[in-house]
């Protein structure tokens, strides 16, 4: 393992963070936040030092990175990206300890918008600026923007690419994955560009439009209000928050084709039918449910809370316009059920992925008609095109796993005496990057509850869940060191 190659590509991501924090700087002069202007400026002095050390002075031994260094690459770069934000939350006082900023920043960065703060207006510009920031830095993959710097440094990214993409699959877009990522990079910033303008239109101020376009395309769901979105009591708002976090699960992959004109394998993608349908039958059924309890007076009422929250949640976002935690508990256990599904693969969105799931069912309807055809051959089909027994079996691991890891999460995070719905509902929003959950820590609440031990835990489950269980956990597994196999 050529560890001077992986010290270099680190030294990239590092840089990248570094000019990643001068729009937060420039937020904190423009407010005249000079104590954390100076934490920013501190920071972003740091990780250049660190960065050009590394870039100028760290010479690989090759210029190919094989899957080994791809998949250390990728999870080192998401550890130590979130361990150096923790420095403007720190040094500006707007989190004191070391857990609560880890915990902050992880969340951050891996788009989970789980947060240990209860009043989020008490907090400097900059530092929210920065912590919504980090939800678009993190939604694409902080890699695959340096993806577009690797090749100029004579550095393969392929396995980089492919162990950092959320999804049972990675599509070859071109035949060059640089010039691929740039125009991922074009549709997620014309996402961006069309939210801001739109939100503006709705009589949001300029700092809350990009606070509020950053949560929703990189389906995070930090806000700069301790309501989120509630605060603003706008419909406009809501059906334009709604649509671009809808936007942001579908798999970018087939924005890509939509970019060349390519309208039938967007329209025809299953896992995009699936996603809209599973959405659709769960607000009405959610919506049903609210009217005929008397949560909502009226029909339209219902249909209007249901849609926001059913689409921020199957999205990972977890924006709220309401305490759902008050809903009946059949309406609460579907936004469960959502947390657990997930948005489309290679989406910004968390969780275990429709495609996943899609998969699930159609290998439980093999295996129901195997039992009356034994030896019928019952290929498993996405898009009329036959899966590989590879990737099923993938999918069946990951699904398998993925449940022990939540129950495991349960577990522990129950040591803290909190009940069953809270210790459950914990582990599911930051494994599955959610952000709020149910019990104590919902939309109205926050995660401060925990002690420094599990709140470091639920940081490095967020990280888990967003690298798709697989990236980190081979780090852990005696054979991936051994160079000799």
């Amino acid at each position: 393992m050529d560890f001077r190659l992986i010290t270099r590509v680190l030294s990239i991501v590092i840089l990248i963070e570094a000019f990643s924090m001068v729009p937060a700087l420039s937020v904190s002069l423009i407010y005249n936040e000079h104590s954390t202007a100076g934490a920013f400026l501190f920071s972003i002095v740091l990780m250049l030092l660190l960065s050009i050390a590394g870039i100028y002075f760290v010479k690989p031994l090759s210029k190919s990175v094989n899957i080994r260094e791809g998949l250390l690459i990728v999870a080192s770069s998401w550890i130590l990206a979130s361990l150096l934000s923790v420095l403007p939350y720190m040094l500006s006082g707007s989190i004191q300890g070391f857990a609560d900023a880890f915990f902050e920043s992880s969340s951050g960065f891996t788009t989970t918008g789980a947060s240990i703060l209860s009043n989020v207006e008490s907090l400097p510009r900059g530092i929210l600026f920065w912590r919504s920031f980090t939800h678009w830095l993190g939604g694409m993959g902080i890699l695959v923007f340096a993806i577009a710097l690797l090749p100029s440094l004579g550095i393969g990214a392929l396995h980089i690419a492919e162990a950092e993409t959320p999804g049972p699959t990675t599509d070859k877009l071109t035949p060059k994955l640089t010039s691929s990522t740039r125009i991922l990079y074009y549709i997620y910033i014309g996402m961006t560009t069309a939210e801001v303008i739109l939100l503006l239109l709705g009589g949001m101020n300029v700092f809350d439009a990009f606070i509020h376009t950053f949560g929703s395309v990189g389906t995070g769901g930090f806000s700069s209000y301790s309501d989120s979105i509630a605060h603003f009591n706008s419909l406009y708002i809501e059906i334009v928050i709604t649509v671009f976090t809808l936007m942001a699960g579908i798999n970018f992959n087939l924005y890509y084709f939509l970019f060349f004109r390519n309208w039938r394998d967007f329209v025809k993608d299953r896992e995009l039918r699936a996603y809209l349908l599973i959405i659709l039958f769960s607000a009405v059924l959610i919506a049903v449910i609210l009217y005929y309890f008397g949560i909502a007076e009226r029909f339209g009422t219902a249909l209007r809370l249901a849609f926001f929250q059913t689409v921020t949640i199957i999205t990972t976002t977890g924006y709220s316009t309401t305490d759902f935690n008050l809903w009946p508990s059949s309406s609460v256990m579907i936004l469960l059920l959502l947390m657990f599904v997930g948005g489309c693969s290679s989406s910004t969105s968390g969780s275990i992925k429709v495609i996943r799931i899609v998969v699930l069912f159609k290998l439980i309807r093999r295996g129901i008609y195997k039992r009356l055809h034994p030896t019928a051959v019952v290929p498993v089909k996405l898009n009329g095109k036959n899966l590989s027994s590879g990737v099923v079996s993938s999918i069946a691991s990951f699904l398998f796993l993925y449940i022990i890891i939540f129950m495991v999460g349960t577990l522990i995070v129950s040591i803290e005496n909190v009940d069953l719905i809270t210790a459950a509902s914990t582990v599911a929003a930051c494994l599955g990057n959610v952000g709020p959950g149910f019990g104590e820590v919902g939309p109205l609440s926050s995660y401060s509850l925990y002690s420094d031990a599990t709140t470091v835990f639920l940081s490095l489950l967020m990280i888990t869940g967003r690298l798709e269980l697989f990236t980190i956990l081979l780090l852990f597994m005696p054979g991936f060191w051994d160079t000799n196999r």
